[in-house]
């Protein structure tokens, strides 16, 4: 599946724009501040109806303005669909597919996404809870079925926690912990399972794409569980080891919300010891082997890469080139064109994003 069009109203810098996608490489090029970032955010935003830069979504609504919307034409196997969000601050996004409010006990026809910004080495760099989520998220796209898994593991979590806190004011019994001791540990052991399967199926495209990029050492892929238990019932003995401790300090402290997935080089942490460049490599072998994953089950996901030839040398911009041309659909932002070799290919589709002003905030293919 890929999207053929992208239209937007009152998003960002931009009164109105329509863009037309090819099913390959898409080039979006521009000064700084011309409004580049703000197409790849609202093609994620139709796709998603979430921002993939910020936390506030009332920045996504054009100043003087009320209401955002975006649609994004996709096509896949069973034909052309329109996917629209609109938004409008202090009220519930309208959603709708070809037309309808969406139905909730189906998924909507859209591509998965994969998103490279320069904000996102923080995946790499950043703290574990960072990486959790992006792993469960991965878990989710290779196995629709599992991704219920963590939601349920988070919600026993949740009533595990409120237990504590009424037991340090000296209600009840510590015995009450058991019935959700027990639960925990069955849905954390399923967490556990699908992250370690999970990474198992990244590993080695995740080297194999690092070397691709020009690593001048073997990368790895390791995942950090903090539970050493083998099954559920371990697990639960576990908890219950550390109960006392987690009555001490008021929260569950020991399970697989604190679990960690390592990204190395050699055998060095790339987030402690790995220089800028090296860490902007690894988030893209990694983003590049989910592709490999996804795609060979038949569902390769939209690459977004904003910004990401900036900070590389012209060898390793060819090699990502030769990586992104390698299969499915990719738009790339780039403040100079030949930053992305090969864009001048007839295949390519190439766009100028103009200066983001109210009256001329668009998007206009390049002359041919």
């Amino acid at each position: 599946m890929v999207v053929t069009k992208l239209s937007l109203r009152d998003f960002r810098n931009y009164a109105r724009a329509e863009v037309e996608l090819g099913p390959g490489l898409n080039v979006i090029h521009g000064p700084n501040g011309a409004g580049k970032t703000n197409l790849v955010e609202a093609v994620y935003f139709g796709l998603t109806a979430r921002s993939c830069r910020t936390s506030n979504e009332r920045e996504l609504v054009r100043l003087g303005t009320g209401v955002a919307r975006v649609v994004c034409d996709v096509d896949g196997d069973d034909g052309p669909h329109q996917l629209e969000v609109g938004f409008a601050p202090g009220e519930e996004k309208r959603l709708r597919v070809d037309g309808s409010p969406p139905d909730r006990s189906a998924p909507p026809p859209r591509p998965l996404v994969c998103v490279f910004l320069p904000d996102r080495l923080e995946l790499v760099k950043g703290a574990p809870a960072a990486r959790r989520g992006h792993l469960d998220q991965v878990v989710a796209a290779l196995w629709p079925s599992r991704a219920s898994t963590r939601s349920a593991y988070a919600r026993v979590l949740s009533q595990r926690n409120a237990l504590i806190a009424r037991l340090r004011r000296g209600h009840g019994s510590t015995d009450t912990l058991d019935a959700w001791d027990t639960e925990l540990a069955r849905h954390g052991e399923q967490l556990i399972a699908d992250r370690r399967r999970a990474i198992d199926a990244l590993a080695e495209p995740f080297a194999r794409r690092a070397a691709d990029l020009g690593m001048p050492e073997a990368a790895t892929l390791r995942y950090e569980p903090r539970s050493k238990a083998r099954d559920a019932a371990g697990l639960r003995e576990e908890l219950a080891e550390r109960r006392q401790s987690d009555l001490d300090r008021g929260f569950t402290t020991h399970g697989p919300h604190r679990d960690d997935m390592a990204l190395l080089h050699g055998d060095r942490s790339l987030r402690s010891f790995g220089s800028q460049g090296q860490q902007r490599l690894a988030l893209l072998a990694l983003l590049f082997a989910e592709r490999d994953v996804l795609g060979a089950r038949g569902r390769p996901p939209l690459m977004l890469l904003d910004d990401v030839m900036s900070e590389l040398d012209a060898t390793r911009r060819e090699l990502l080139a030769e990586l992104v041309r390698s299969g499915g659909q990719t738009i790339v932002t780039t403040t100079d064109l030949e930053h992305v070799p090969g864009a001048g290919h007839q295949d390519v589709v190439a766009w100028s994003a103009l200066a983001g002003t109210v009256a001329a905030g668009s998007a206009r293919p390049v002359a041919a």
